[in-house]
């Protein structure tokens, strides 16, 4: 038989489109089913953005673009780092890719070496690409766990002990997928002092959902003094702007950069030339239309915690950013006799309708952390409440309710 890699068959994927490929087999089959399982904005792109678009296509603008992207998308991402994360940055230091998924295996590239012992370490739970490309790209994968207690934020005393000589990577991811956490400028000053002495570490600081923080201001370690040198700024399009499809996103980093590009060349040449052109309108025109989008996620995860803390065997900490609850569950897979989270989504799926992810899509479970699902309030009003009443209804139908209790309407 014709050889396949060690590292193929390793390699990691993201279940969320797994269970998606689920989902939409069961309603092609005519099942109801709500889905929030995949992690993108339900609004349709605003219509300034799309019109620009189009404007660039009149144009002609269809060809290759610099590999780095084109110098007036790449001037709107430094001018909004200036505005939004107070760094002082210029267009050489950003760097335009498919997205800004690429970039975890680009800077793992960049910064370290196959088979060197080389350590990345990266926040667990956490989005399953960290850990794949870790691996893909031989370094050493190694959890930085983040625990209810305490919000789902990083403890540095923990994650002191974790760094050592061999550590090129610290990746942060704030607000957080798949919990929802935001880190404080107190915590990720906690974590600067950490990461201050090791001279040969990196930070890579993941900011897709930059622009959905609710109940605070959005902060970047980046920001902190002598951290922009040493951190790789990563943003994109995809959930502020309703563009998840459009594939844009960006690094920033002043050394970095030029590297960072080269591997653009060796891998996609270019992102998509109107693309670019369309996030940089968005970038430089008025925010009224993303700002009314993250006060309608907002309001839906107001709703949504809300409802899930009435359901019984669940409870959810109140997430701070992102569009994602991280409910614990571990209550209701032992009234439900199931052994684990992704047991009891298996059966959601099938018996009530309703598609979530589980706790152990976003890597190994941490002992004595209990059960979770992650759902997506990227969803209409109607359609969440629609699918709390299914996790609700099922959760009443293996627990006995006591006498006079009556389940929700």
């Amino acid at each position: 038989m014709l050889p396949i890699s060690d590292r193929t068959r390793s390699l990691g994927t993201e279940n969320a489109f797994v269970v998606l490929k689920e989902v939409l087999e069961r309603v092609a089959a005519g099942r109801d089913v709500k889905s929030f399982c995949i992690g993108q904005p339900d609004f349709v792109t605003p219509d300034h953005i799309r019109l620009a678009a189009i404007d660039a296509l009149v144009q002609g603008r269809t060809g290759y673009t610099p590999s780095a992207g084109i110098p007036e998308l790449r001037a709107a991402v430094a001018d909004a780092m200036r505005r939004t994360r107070r760094l002082d940055a210029s267009q050489d230091d950003v760097v335009v890719a498919c997205g800004a998924k690429p970039f975890i295996g680009y800077v793992v590239q960049t910064v370290t070496d196959p088979g060197a012992g080389h350590e990345v370490i990266f926040p667990a739970p956490g989005f399953p690409i960290y850990e794949s490309q870790v691996r893909a790209q031989g370094a050493v994968p190694v959890p930085l766990p983040l625990r209810e207690r305490n919000g789902f934020r990083p403890d540095p005393e923990e994650l002191a002990r974790l760094v050592g000589p061999r550590t090129r990577l610290l990746i942060l991811n704030s607000p957080h997928n798949p919990t929802g956490a935001v880190l404080s400028p107190s915590d990720l000053e906690a974590i600067a002092r950490v990461v201050e002495p090791y001279e040969d570490l990196w930070v890579f600081s993941d900011e897709p959902y930059s622009a959905l923080v609710y109940d605070a201001e959005f902060a970047s370690i980046a920001s902190l003094p002598g951290m922009a040198e040493r951190t790789v700024v990563v943003d994109s399009a995809s959930k502020t702007y309703a563009m998840p499809g459009w594939r844009i996103g960006w690094a920033v980093n002043r050394r970095l950069a030029p590297l960072l590009a080269r591997w653009v060349t060796n891998t996609d040449s270019c992102a998509p030339h109107v693309c670019q052109w369309a996030v940089a309108h968005a970038l430089n025109a008025p925010q009224q239309a993303a700002l009314a989008m993250r006060e309608a996620f907002r309001e839906r995860r107001d709703l949504v915690v809300k409802a899930l803390e009435a359901v019984p065997g669940v409870r959810c900490v109140r997430p701070g950013g992102a569009f994602y609850a991280w409910p614990n569950v571990t209550d209701l897979c032992l009234a439900a006799r199931l052994r684990d989270s992704e047991a009891l989504r298996r059966v959601l799926l099938d018996e009530a309708g309703l598609a979530v992810l589980s706790d152990v899509h976003f890597g190994a479970r941490i002992p004595g952390e209990g059960e979770h699902l992650r759902l997506s309030f990227a969803a209409s009003a109607a359609d969440l409440d629609e699918g709390v009443r299914r996790l609700d209804r099922f959760a009443r139908s293996v627990r006995p309710q006591p006498v006079g209790s009556a389940a929700r309407s």
